[in-house]
């Protein structure tokens, strides 16, 4: 009664020895197999494919589902090893095959389904593409989400799958939080506690809306994904706090300006930092401080100081002024790349005139300095008077005066005479017998070259400032050379001299007859 049960145990003892060495067996003893590692996972993954039991040093080929996929050589006890990349398939299971001469051993693969993201970080507004792999042969209204606010929001609908279970999708980042942000994916299949989700990092960005200016410039500047309400966030310029007390919104985005700073010529870091962000977390921005020179934005005069204030110019460097090209003064950079100088406004036309600075470190800024162009009043004539007469007889060379006028850029004055009123469109005389510019005073003398015969003539004049600024012609003004023509003159002596003479022998005879 006792050796049946002892029989048992010792005939349950050797099955069991028999049936736990039964691969190894198989390979000791030359059958070829093979074994995957790992046996199931997302298209793309790497998996190595150790064989056993094959020919030894002989060329082995991998297959997935019937493609040959890779090939190596067994070595001198007929084992190998080689790593593949899984091929875009269909989830389920594929054949992993390998032959060697005419040993051939299987093995099952099982794809499922799961992501990739590329690139794997970036900022709020990144444009990111994901791909699906091992999802159901051509599955259909795959959805793509993105994990925000706590919860999945889908960002893409209506996906369509190959016949390889391969999908791809494009989108824009939406406003988010710094930190890692899942994605995931479900379809009429794949269900989405199924699919191997992915992880895109949202970065913390700075944005300015120029990357160069002078001092004074408001520079805008946006900050994105930033930790949610996020305080005291201030911007660094060169390390130096321009702006203080910022707060992020919901998303961990705000908005703030600063004005650039007084400093000489460079490239200048631009940064930001929080409660919770430090700079180490932000790509800092370049800023270029390029010089500039700042003049009256009025338009100025002829002869007037003109103030030329410059800024971002090489610190400690001489620098000098020119207008039109001109040199007109000469100045030194302070340590902070400003200076200060003025000078005289020489005699130029009204119009845009360029004002130049350049340093011995070749920081040169322009800008534009404008003379006034407002003409001066218009003079008034005075002598001769409006239908008044000069001289008697012959010709005259009368004294024209006229009311002075005044103007910042000084002024000068033009006389015209002519024989008739016949005035242009501008104003002046159409056929003038003679024109004089460029009189300072205001008075003018005919010379004797010039002088009048006797007549009836029209005069006008205009004055002109120091910047060519033009005023209108006076109102045309009247007068008489002469009481009478020279023949005219002639003839009254004649006839004067002829009265004398008969008084004088009518006086003559009376006195005859009174001593007779």
């Amino acid at each position: 009664m006792k050796l049946l049960p002892r029989l048992v145990i010792v005939l349950a003892v050797c099955l069991i020895a028999m049936a736990l060495p039964a691969v190894p067996t198989q390979a000791q003893c030359g059958v070829p197999y093979i074994k995957l590692s790992p046996n199931s996972g997302v298209p793309g993954t790497e998996i190595a494919v150790d064989g056993q039991g094959f020919a030894a040093g002989k060329y082995v080929d991998i297959y997935y589902d019937g493609t040959r996929v890779a090939t190596n050589k067994t070595n001198g006890n007929g084992y190998f090893t080689v790593f593949l990349t899984v091929p875009e398939s269909c989830r389920g299971d594929h054949i992993v095959h390998a032959v060697v001469v005419r040993d051939r051993a299987d093995a099952r693969f099982t794809a499922k389904p799961g992501l990739t993201v590329s690139p794997t970080e970036g900022p709020m507004a990144a444009n990111v593409t994901v791909k699906g792999h091992g999802f159901g042969q051509d599955e259909q209204s795959i959805e793509l989400m993105y994990y925000l606010n706590d919860n999945y929001q889908t960002i893409q609908r209506h996906i369509l799958a190959s016949a390889q279970g391969g999908w791809e999708a494009s989108f824009l980042i939406p406003p988010s939080t710094k930190g890692k942000h899942k994605l995931d994916a479900q379809g009429a299949v794949s269900m989405s506690y199924e699919v191997k989700d992915v992880t895109f990092e949202v970065t913390t960005q700075l944005a300015m809306d120029k990357t160069w200016g002078s001092m004074g410039n408001s520079i805008a500047v946006t900050g994105s994904s930033f930790a949610a309400y996020e305080k005291n966030i201030r911007i660094l310029f060169n390390g130096e706090e321009v702006v203080a007390g910022i707060k992020a919104d919901g998303q961990g985005n705000w908005e703030a300006n600063f004005l650039v700073p007084e400093m000489p010529a460079g490239t200048y870091s631009v940064a930001a930092e929080g409660e919770w962000t430090g700079t180490e977390d932000i790509n800092a921005l370049s800023f270029e401080i390029e010089p500039a020179i700042v003049l009256p934005p009025d338009p100025g005069y002829l002869g007037m100081n003109l103030t030329v204030a410059g800024h971002g110019f090489g610190a400690n460097q001489d620098v000098v002024i020119m207008y039109d090209g001109s040199q007109k003064a000469a100045a030194t950079v302070s340590s902070e790349g400003s200076f200060n100088v003025k000078f005289t406004v020489p005699k130029s036309h009204h119009r845009e005139h360029q004002v130049t600075a350049e340093d011995s470190a070749r920081n040169r800024a322009t800008a534009i300095f404008i003379m006034e162009s407002i003409p001066p009043p218009v003079p008034t004539p005075t002598s001769p008077s409006n239908g008044g007469w000069v001289g008697i007889v012959g010709k005259v060379m009368p004294t024209f005066s006229w009311s002075a006028v005044s103007d910042d850029s000084g002024a000068r004055y033009r006389l015209q005479i002519a024989t008739g009123d016949n005035i242009t469109a501008t104003g002046e005389f159409a056929d003038p017998i003679i024109s004089v510019p460029d009189m300072v005073e205001t008075s003018y003398t005919l010379n004797a070259t010039d002088a009048l015969p006797y007549g009836t003539y029209y005069w006008i004049v205009q004055a002109v400032d120091g910047a060519e600024n033009e005023s209108a012609w006076s109102e045309a003004q009247s007068f008489r050379a002469g009481l009478l023509p020279l023949w005219g003159f002639i003839a009254a002596l004649a006839v004067i001299l002829g009265f004398v003479i008969a008084l004088v022998r009518l006086l003559v005879r009376k006195r005859r007859y009174y001593y007779e």
